[in-house]
């Protein structure tokens, strides 16, 4: 892990992985301003002081970001990429919903837009590449896949995730407290709709 200068307010830690990324936020998030990313730290604050804190902390188990809730994702699997993905990992599309549904999904950090969330312990099945050429516009609540990540886009915005349903779960809500329905650690169970 390297520390790196972010102007004069921050440092970030540039980490190897996603999973290292997590220990170094499990290990600081209590004791300093802190942002993950998929493989980064941002530390606001008085950089020699976050210097400092860094070179006696060590980073801590990625399941001590746990927050201990579990949030249940409606979802209508009719994704315009559904039959794509499925072709793309060999599996029929009965079979991509069940993986999706079939395994608990992490919220490792968010970013992208207000309540857009990147969930991952998913089944390492569903790693499939973003589309070649993203959408111009992608439905608020639709439900994709891009990498190791599945996601749901919190508002109607550009996007090149593979799209494989719909949900009407509000995902940031500036009246909501906190806005954000999804935080770091929290649990995402998606359960098909037809099947609730």
């Amino acid at each position: 892990m390297k520390v790196l200068p972010c102007g004069d307010r921050a440092v970030l830690l540039d980490c190897a992985s996603l999973e290292e990324a997590q220990g170094w936020f499990a290990a600081l998030h209590e004791e300093a301003e802190a942002v993950l990313g998929a493989r980064t730290v941002l530390l606001r604050g008085d950089p020699p002081v976050l210097r400092s804190l860094v070179q006696r902390s060590e980073p801590r188990a990625p399941d001590a970001l746990d927050a201990g809730e579990s949030v249940e994702i409606e979802v209508d699997y009719d994704g315009p990429d559904l039959a794509d993905v499925a072709r793309h990992i060999g599996l029929t599309e009965d079979e991509v919903v069940a993986a999706h549904t079939g395994a608990p999904w992490t919220v490792a950090f968010g970013g992208f837009a207000p309540g857009f969330a990147y969930l991952v312990g998913g089944d390492e099945r569903l790693a499939v590449p973003r589309r070649e050429t993203p959408r111009t516009s992608v439905p608020a609540g639709s439900v994709g896949l891009a990498g190791e990540f599945s996601g749901i886009y919190p508002r109607s915005s550009p996007g090149g995730w593979q799209l494989i349903g719909r949900t009407d779960a509000v995902m940031f809500d500036v009246d909501r407290d906190p806005p954000a329905l999804l935080a770091p650690g929290a649990t995402v169970r998606f359960v098909a709709r037809d099947a609730s």
